[in-house]
């Protein structure tokens, strides 16, 4: 990313953001996620960790989103902590910090406490609720945010509640990547201009972005505002799972009529002799009917009856068997790196592979010794 190399002779380049700095102030889910992907793509992330054991930690050396990361501890409530981290952000391109609204200001580690000394920084805001607004002050998690949003009501059966989707949708989706996005936009601008932005990332807002083809389909009539109804909510038979014989499940997504084609004849029935798959009227029958089908085999079996065709079925792994699946394993998707198996950095390209990615294990919080020894350790 840097105008000029300033990179050795024959140094090993670490991914496409080799040479950009980032200073994380340590919190969980999607902020912690969003300063992985910056480094799993080769930008050099410093994690300010807090003095004591998270709220929510487990053992350091297992929290995969903190791999590529380097640590030190500042304690932000004595009055070292904040110039410490203002130091840091003087060096820095990218500060990423997930507080309530107005805690950072308090702290005094605030966008204009940081940008003071250094006004090309990207300062990135990860909340739920956003920097302004009704909610913003509160606290919340991803289950909140995505029922606030909409999408929560979305996901489930037409007959039972929502379901909802590990905080995968939320604090990932609406989150991390809103927030990356929007930050790795600001450093390009940055870049060009010499001046910082501050990202206001909202799980709220990017959770509802998330949405936008369905807005699309409901002002066209197309999608029904009622959950377990829609082509792409599980309401419609031939976009669906369906249980095995051995208590598994396959995942059907036989949209095309071509495909539709071959996912019925495999299933052993004739598409002449089924109803018209058009009309939604049609669709308990059509489930009732492929839902007898499957039941009548293991899931291994359903596996090897549709695996290598254009049907648009497959079976639905465990994490652990996602892991080892032919596919996955021919791509690099999951790694095996520093005795933990993992997904590999992503996305990927052929100057950088994902199986290149994990370069660093998962560091345990270091106390800092900066400025009171003059050593930066991101310097």
């Amino acid at each position: 990313m840097s105008p000029t190399s300033t990179h050795r002779p024959g140094r090993t380049v670490t991914g496409p953001l080799d040479g950009v700095r980032v200073v994380e102030l340590a919190g969980i889910g999607p902020g912690p996620f969003a300063a992985m992907l910056l480094a799993d793509l080769g930008a050099d992330v410093v994690r300010v960790d807090r003095p004591g054991r998270a709220a929510l930690g487990g053992d350091p050396a297992r929290d995969l989103t903190n791999r590529n990361k380097r640590s030190v501890v500042v304690d932000l409530k004595t009055s070292e902590g904040p110039a410490t981290v203002r130091a840091l952000a003087a060096r820095a391109d990218v500060l990423l910090e997930g507080y309530r609204p107005g805690v950072a200001e308090r702290l005094g580690v605030g966008p204009e406490d940081c940008m003071a000394a250094n006004s090309a920084l990207v300062y990135g805001r990860m909340t739920g609720w956003g920097q302004d607004g009704p909610l913003a002050p509160l606290a919340g998690h991803d289950i909140g945010y995505i029922a606030t949003a909409g999408a929560l009501s979305m996901i489930g059966t037409s007959d039972g509640p929502p379901v909802f989707p590990a905080n995968l949708l939320g604090d990932y989706a609406g989150g991390s990547l809103y927030l990356t996005t929007g930050v790795l936009a600001a450093l390009l601008a940055a870049r060009t201009t010499g001046e910082g932005q501050v990202v206001d990332a909202a799980i709220v807002d990017g959770t509802a972005h998330l949405t936008s083809l369905f807005w699309g389909m409901l002002a066209e009539g197309t999608w029904r505002d009622a959950r377990g109804r829609n082509l792409l909510d599980g309401g419609c038979p031939y976009y669906a799972v369906y249980g095995t014989s051995d208590g598994g499940w396959m995942a059907v997504g036989a949209l095309e009529p071509r495909f539709y084609t071959v996912f019925v004849t495999l299933l052993g029935l004739d598409a002449d002799e089924l109803p018209d798959r058009a009309d939604p009227r049609n669709w308990p029958a059509l489930r009732s009917t492929f839902t007898a089908r499957f039941r009548t085999a293991t899931r291994a079996r359903w596996t090897a009856v549709f695996e290598g065709t254009d049907a648009c079925v497959a079976p639905v792994l465990t994490l652990t068997e996602a892991a080892d699946h032919k596919h996955l394993t021919a791509r690099g998707t999951y790694t095996e790196a520093h005795g933990v198996t993992q997904p590999a950095p992503h996305p990927a390209s052929r100057a950088h592979p994902a199986r290149s990615g994990a370069r660093r294990p998962s560091p345990a919080p270091t106390p800092s010794t900066w400025p009171a020894t003059g050593t930066c350790p991101t310097c």
